[in-house]
């Protein structure tokens, strides 16, 4: 596993992007989700290894976060994609991604932009080998400046 994945924050962002992916696929609440990773996954040994702490504090936030204030998310994130393209269009993973990444810069002006664009486009990296991750860079870097400039 890299450097930055062995932080638990970096542990909890992946983590969220996917219980996003999980809810949208199957249609869980975000409390049993939140739950299930709780219980189930997390302090886990996969594969004889032990995976990274994760900041569980931060992961349920950034779930429920993004489901609390899914709307807004949306509408920042859709200003930003190609005029005749819907978030609906975008893979399923992406749309997590960008929600997540999104609802970090809005509403955690805490966390810094640098830090936020950074940690989901190496979580773009891990999930695609196309140009997914530019794209989500330069989107999360539009909606960073609609959001906190």
């Amino acid at each position: 596993m890299s450097a930055p994945r062995t932080q638990p924050r970096s542990v909890a962002r992946l983590a969220a992007i996917q219980a996003l992916y999980q809810m949208e696929v199957s249609g869980a609440g975000v409390d049993s989700v939140i739950r299930e990773f709780s219980e189930h996954r997390f302090d886990r040994d996969v594969e004889g290894e032990r995976l990274a702490a994760a900041d569980e504090t931060f992961f349920a936030e950034l779930a429920k976060g993004v489901v609390a204030h899914q709307a807004k998310v949306d509408q920042g994130i859709v200003k930003r994609l190609a005029s005749g393209w819907r978030l609906e269009r975008l893979d399923a993973t992406a749309r997590a991604v960008l929600r997540a990444g999104a609802y970090e810069l809005m509403y955690r002006p805490d966390v810094p932009t640098e830090v936020v664009i950074n940690e989901y486009v190496e979580i773009a990296k891990s999930f695609f080998e196309g140009p997914e991750a530019g794209f989500i860079n330069g989107a999360l870097d539009a909606i960073a400046r609609d959001a906190r400039d």
